[in-house]
Order: structure tokens, then C-alpha cells, then sequence
């Protein structure tokens, strides 16, 4: 059927005002327009395009609509071998990688560096995905999977609003990106599950993650996925004016001009310190930001460095990623013990296999109470996962049963403990999963009183703390 000239022009109208405000959401974060109203835009295009067949685009945003589920998922080999980071974790492990590079460099390569930058740009919790561009149209997108073989999602990612089918340049390329879920997506999609009476997610990674391998995707679009892009494996500028940048900066400059969705807290770092300070700055101010991020990633800014640099047998020498400190973490329950309160309450400890996490080595977590203990089933011998939050004390949140020890026992109140003094006697406390010591006057229970009454919530006496508090009792009367 003959398209009428002034359906196509209505057609072409409706692409470019759903371009536009696509543009104006995610790459200036200035929508225009509601939801419903662009999503009206969008409808009224399928409508056409299901009418008139000559005005389907392999770059129509109607492809963001998603069609019936998929089968499966095939298997996708990378032209570009796809790389992870190796990790540091505080300043002497930057310094030593720049000294190696620097070694390097001299050694393998003759160079003796007089100047070398970094570009400081945050590492998004999400997942890595590789989309490939011809002539400037969006044609295909993949996960890293194990880094040679990945898998095919490209009709999933057809869905996010932020990925462009066409670029503004007919270039052929491959560039690298991270898909993540809003924190506030997160929390509304928990709420939805909560009122359906399923389980909650735990954190927005995951939920990205499983998202982008839906078979639905109408699931996917559903869940408002978003995308940053940060690299560029392959660039064939063809009769434009482009071609691939010398440094990192310029990079992700030229990548903001081809449309695509680029995250601009990244910095160009001269020295080490300089590193430090933009490192300080966001492990400090990440809650605030609308995604997750868990530390920040470090390339050399010069492309002749990086091209001289290369990679190692699983990673580029000229990047590395500087994780912030952590807040959740692996350990070992070594043993539950039992605590006396000022008040003769007894609190079960678990004593754990030292962890550094969130910037301190961990070495005890409070259990709460007998309920806690019976919700999370914890053993001694168990693997645990530990969290932490800011300065609150940090808490066991999980038990990895998979690695559970043979034979382990679950923990049980016993009748008598020595610290509560006297015969020992515990008595459960009436209405609660708590117990006490029947003694009120055991030396436990009396040093956690006058550690309560030296501390800054009563007296605040200065240079009298829970050590020297033990030492006097320890010298008794």
C-alpha cells in the first residue's frame, strides 16, 4: 500500500520529536515530557508502521517497544576480546601500579615516561554489555560473558531508552557500556513484589542483570533499564571527519557526540594525588548518586601509553579499578559466644574470621538474639556474608549453606553461663527471645555498667574508657 505524503511526513515528524525528547531525558537529564506522553508518541508511530510497512527503520524507536518472548539466548563470539580489571584497594596499590607500568615501559618498550595522566571515571554496578554499530545504526549488543563468547540480547537492549539506534555519524564501531537499574526503580519494583507477596530484591545489580537475560521483553522495557558507554573497541570513521581519539578524555568526548549516554563525573587526574582526592570524594558522596557504584576506574589517558602498555594474559596494564572500601563481605563464624549487658541481658556474638570492611578489619558480629539465630540458622563453621553500614555495627545478613561444614550443630541457649556469676543461672525474659542472668551483680554485668556510666551517652569522661575500665576491675577493690 502507497504511503500518503502526509502520513510519511507525520511518520518522519514523530521520529524526530521522540529523538528529541529521548535526548533531552538521558543525555541532558531534562525531560520535557511525561512518560505517558512519550510513551503516546511511540504508540501512535507503531500504529503507522503496522499500517504501512514501507515506514519500518531498522533505527525506528518502535524496536523499543519489544516483541513476543524470546526461546533462548544465542551464543555470540566478540571480534574484540572483552577484559576485566585487576583491583586496588587503597593508595599504595595505585602507587605500585603506576611504577609498574613505568617499569614497563622502560623495560619492554625503551620509553622512559616523563608524562603520564589518568582518567578517573566511576565503575557503575552493573552489567557489561558491547554494542556494534554500521553505518550508524545499532545492529547488534552482547554480555561479556566469560570475555570471548558472550550472549545475544540485542533485542532487550533495543528496549532501553538510552542506547540509540542511530548514531549521529554513519560510522561503523563497537563500543563498551555498563546497564544499570535506578536506585529508585529498585525501590519501586520492590514495592510492586511486596504487594504481590514475592520476595523483595536484594540489590539493583542483580535485578539489571536478570533483567537484560528476560525472554520478555516487554518485561525489560518494563524496568527501565539505563545504559552508560565508556569505550571504544573498534572506530571506522568512514567519509566523516571522526576518527579515534588520542586520549580517554576525548574519547567519551567524541562518544557524548555520537549520541550516546556518557557519564560526566569523570576527571582527568595529573598526578596520584589528584586520584586520591576524586577517589575520596565519590567513596564519600556514592549514596547520594541515582546508581550503584563501588569504586573507580583508572586509564591511563594517553593512547600511545595505552597501546604500549597492552594487557596482560586477563587484563589492559593501563587501567585498573580502585574499589571503595567495602560494605558487604565474605567471612567465617569461628565460634557464637554469649555477652553480658549492663542490664544482665545476653547477647550472642558471633567471633568471625578477621575482614577488612568499609575501611576496618571486622572481627566480631552482633547476633541479637536467639530468634536472629534461629532465622539465619548460623553455625560455627559457617561461611557468612557480613554487612556493613556507615559506623553501625556490622550484622551477618546471610548464611552461604553450599559451604556448610559436615556435621555442624545449630547453636542452643545453654541453662548455665559463668559470667552471670553466682550458680550461673539464665532465665528467659517474659514476652521476648531474649535471656538474662539471674545474678544481678556479676563482675560482667557491673563492668559493662560502669563502662556505660564513663561513656559519652552518660558522664563523657574523658581518657577513662572500656580498657582501663577492665584493667580496675581486674585489680578488684
Amino acid at each position: 500500500m502507497k504511503v500518503p505524503k502526509e502520513t510519511r511526513s507525520r511518520a518522519k515528524k514523530l521520529y524526530e520529536l521522540i529523538e528529541h525528547h529521548r535526548k533531552l531525558y538521558h543525555e541532558f537529564d531534562s525531560p520535557k515530557l511525561s512518560d505517558e506522553a512519550y510513551d503516546a508518541l511511540v504508540q501512535e508511530l507503531i500504529n503507522l508502521e503496522m499500517e504501512y510497512a514501507e515506514l519500518r527503520s531498522a533505527d525506528s524507536p518502535t524496536h523499543r517497544i519489544g516483541g513476543a518472548p524470546l526461546e533462548s539466548f544465542k551464543k555470540v563470539a566478540h571480534s574484540v576480546a572483552q577484559w576485566s580489571f585487576d583491583n586496588a584497594f587503597d593508595a599504595s596499590d595505585i602507587a605500585d601500579w603506576e611504577e609498574r607500568m613505568i617499569r614497563y615501559l622502560l623495560r619492554e618498550q625503551g620509553k622512559e615516561v616523563k608524562k603520564m595522566s589518568f582518567c578517573a571515571e566511576h565503575k557503575i554496578d552493573g552489567l557489561k554489555v558491547i554494542l556494534t554499530y554500521k553505518d550508524g545504526i545499532f545492529v547488534a549488543g552482547a554480555t561479556r560473558g566469560d570475555g570471548i563468547v558472550g550472549e545475544d540480547v540485542t533485542v532487550n537492549l533495543k528496549t532501553i531508552e538510552s542506547i540509540p539506534l542511530r548514531l549521529s555519524q554513519a560510522i561503523d564501531c563497537i563500543v563498551v557500556g555498563e546497564v544499570w537499574l535506578p536506585k529508585k526503580e529498585l525501590v519501586r519494583i520492590n514495592e510492586e513484589r511486596a504487594v504481590q507477596g514475592e520476595v523483595l530484591f536484594a540489590n539493583a545489580r542483580n535485578v539489571a542483570a536478570g533483567t537484560l537475560r528476560q525472554l520478555d521483553p516487554k518485561i525489560v522495557r518494563s524496568r527501565k533499564l539505563n545504559c552508560f558507554v565508556y569505550d571504544i573497541d573498534f572506530f571506522d570513521g568512514k567519509k566523516t571527519s571522526f576518527s579515534m581519539p588520542d586520549t580517554q578524555e576525548r574519547e567519551l568526548k567524541l562518544l557524548q557526540k555520537l549520541g550516546f549516554n556518557v557519564n560526566d563525573t569523570y576527571t582527568v587526574c595529573s598526578t596520584l594525588e589528584e586520584v586520591e582526592r576524586y577517589y575520596k570524594k565519590w567513596s564519600a558522596g556514592r549514596q547520594a548518586l541515582p546508581y550503584g557504584v563501588d569504586g573507580v576506574v583508572l586509564k591511563v589517558n594517553e593512547r600511545v601509553l595505552q597501546l604500549a602498555l597492552g594487557y596482560t594474559a586477563k587484563s589492559p596494564r593501563f587501567g585498573i579499578a580502585y574499589k571503595f572500601p567495602a560494605v558487604q563481605t565474605t567471612t567465617v563464624v569461628l565460634d557464637i559466644v554469649l555477652q553480658v549487658g549492663r542490664t544482665g541481658v545476653l547477647t550472642p556474638v558471633a567471633n568471625l574470621r578477621p575482614v577488612l570492611i568499609d575501611g576496618s578489619t571486622v572481627s566480631r558480629a552482633t547476633l541479637h538474639n536467639e530468634d536472629e539465630i534461629k532465622r539465619l540458622d548460623v553455625r560455627v563453621g559457617d561461611t557468612v556474608i557480613l554487612q556493613k553500614a556507615g559506623d553501625v555495627i556490622p550484622d551477618i545478613v546471610e548464611v552461604l549453606k553450599d559451604l556448610r561444614p559436615k556435621n555442624s550443630k545449630a547453636f542452643l541457649f545453654p541453662s548455665y553461663v559463668a559470667l552471670c556469676g553466682g550458680d550461673g543461672s539464665i532465665e528467659r525474659i517474659p514476652g521476648q527471645s531474649a535471656y538474662r542472668c539471674v545474678n544481678k551483680n556479676s563482675g560482667a554485668q557491673l563492668q559493662r555498667k560502669f563502662e556505660y556510666f564513663v561513656s559519652k551517652k552518660a558522664f563523657a569522661i574523658d581518657g577513662l574508657g572500656k580498657k582501663i575500665i577492665e584493667q580496675l576491675m581486674d585489680v578488684g577493690p
